[in-house]
């Protein structure tokens, strides 16, 4: 998928959990999570939840837009994002997958909307 094809999908737009990051998604999705502490668990395989992280083993980082069940997740897009933003992210964080900082969540609000 592309920015575009998200962009066009209303519904899809609509479902995006903002707030989820690659730790929530594994306490709540995984099974040997400790999803029991929070209080919210997922009680069904049919609960999706879609969601993007900032991936950063590769240079310049990526933006990977996720569905995710308790059977798995799947990779929907690969985002390419600015070249500035992306240089300021990797001169603040370390290779890894990241929940979505304040600058590339505007980002993509603005381009989603």
């Amino acid at each position: 998928m592309t920015l575009d094809d998200i962009r066009r999908d209303r519904a899809l737009v609509q479902s995006i959990d903002w707030e989820m990051t690659p730790e929530e998604a594994i306490t709540l999705y995984l099974e040997w999570g400790n999803n029991w502490s929070h209080g919210n668990m997922v009680k069904s395989g049919d609960q999706t939840a879609h969601y993007f992280v900032i991936y950063s083993w590769e240079d310049p980082p990526k933006v990977l837009f996720i569905r995710r069940n308790s059977g798995g997740a799947e990779e929907l897009a690969r985002l390419e994002m600015p070249p500035e933003m992306g240089a300021r992210f990797l001169a603040s964080h370390r290779q890894g997958v990241w929940g979505l900082t304040d600058e590339v969540r505007g980002w993509l609000e603005d381009e989603l909307n």
